[in-house]
């Protein structure tokens, strides 16, 4: 998918809107629409990569920002003690919009099962 037609790169830039927890120059998170936990923020960086298998060595230091906006955004959210951080890579691997993201999920008032699954938790 080219970076004009990819939704997340039209939520980064404001085109289409979303409810924002964080951003700066290279790095967006907002409220995932269609939550799978009690929180739900995906973390993306604003350059387009389709694929974390597409990752180049320039994209490390912004892939290594978004685990600490990741961190950031659960103790904002007040989920800093409990939270997973997951990503996939390819359709096959439940990979639906061909951006790189990572979700943060959290707040269950019990522990999730832990059963690896193509939908999240």
């Amino acid at each position: 998918m080219e970076p004009q037609n990819c939704v997340f790169c039209k939520i980064a830039s404001g085109e289409i809107p979303s409810k924002k927890e964080y951003e700066d120059d290279e790095i967006f998170a907002f409220h995932d629409i269609n939550p799978k936990a009690p929180i739900h923020v995906l973390v993306i960086p604003k350059k387009h990569i389709p694929r974390l298998v597409e990752v180049s060595e320039d994209d490390v230091e912004v892939l290594g920002r978004c685990q600490l906006v990741a961190a950031q955004v659960a103790k904002k959210l007040n989920i800093g003690d409990a939270f997973r951080v997951l990503t996939a890579s390819g359709e096959a691997a439940g990979q639906s919009v061909f951006h790189t993201h990572y979700h943060i999920v959290g707040g269950w008032q019990e522990t999730p099962e832990m059963e690896v699954k193509k939908e999240f938790p």
